[in-house]
């Protein structure tokens, strides 16, 4: 299931989040890798994941006794299509005043 645009948004609103998958970008980590990575605790970063889990941005696989976490690209479409609509209709509000400073120019 993928989560809302919102969803995503308020889980990337916290900076110890976004580092987290700055770190998960290269590739799949344990949550003991990212706790010695970071300057909060391993539980903190445990509830950490769970909320970006909870919005769609990582997935965990189970590898041996390892919980791998790794950036989930569904995740990042939502935020990415979320911001696309903007850019679409300022695209498109840019085209549509460069024409009428063009019509104007000609008159």
């Amino acid at each position: 299931m993928t989560a809302s645009a919102a969803t995503v948004l308020d889980a990337l609103g916290d900076g110890n989040r976004r580092a987290i998958l700055e770190r998960l970008a290269a590739g799949p980590v344990p949550v003991g890798v990212l706790a010695d990575q970071l300057p909060i605790s391993r539980p903190a970063v445990s509830q950490h994941l769970r909320v970006l889990k909870e919005a769609g941005l990582v997935v965990v696989s189970v590898v041996g006794t390892r919980r791998l976490y790794r950036v989930d690209p569904a995740g990042l479409n939502v935020v990415r299509e979320y911001f696309d609509r903007f850019w679409s209709t300022t695209m498109d509000n840019f085209a549509a005043l460069a024409e009428a400073e063009a019509a104007k120019g000609d008159s």
